[in-house]
């Protein structure tokens, strides 16, 4: 399974020719991506100057893709994959990780749901966000990177 991470699916849903094709290569493969990708998606267009049209673009995309809910598995995948990254690069001081945010380091909280998603679903996460290969040299995590 490959689980498809913002930065790709904004290349697929911009019809980028190069991932067009590599997602129609796929055809044995199950793609998928989150909802919390989804919401990203959906915030990227909200935000955007042309508003409707990219969510109407958004909108087809997540229609044709399968969504991997956040579920109780995932959450326990989420708490110890948090914790694993705090032990390797969060303080040492005990009274100090209490209220340390993994974000200073570059791990946001929506990264995390993504990659534990994957983990939990033995999938490979196909993004070009650098902070998922930290996270690879911590847990197994599968990365692959369609714009190299």
């Amino acid at each position: 399974m490959l689980l498809l991470d913002t930065n790709h699916c904004f290349r697929i849903v911009a019809r980028e020719p190069a991932f067009l094709a590599r997602l129609q290569s796929l055809s044995n493969e199950h793609v998928a991506t989150s909802v919390i990708v989804a919401g990203e998606l959906r915030y990227g267009a909200s935000i955007s100057q042309r508003k409707d049209e990219n969510l109407s673009s958004v909108e087809q995309f997540l229609d044709a893709i399968a969504l991997i809910p956040i579920t109780g598995r995932i959450a326990v995948r989420y708490g110890s994959l948090k914790g694993a990254l705090l032990e390797k690069f969060g303080p040492r001081e005990r009274a100090s990780r209490r209220g340390f945010d993994l974000a200073t380091l570059g791990f946001s909280d929506n990264d995390l749901w993504i990659a534990a998603s994957a983990l939990q679903r033995g999938a490979t996460l196909v993004s070009a966000d650098s902070d998922f290969q930290r996270i690879a040299n911590v847990v197994p995590l599968d990365v692959d990177d369609w714009t190299r």
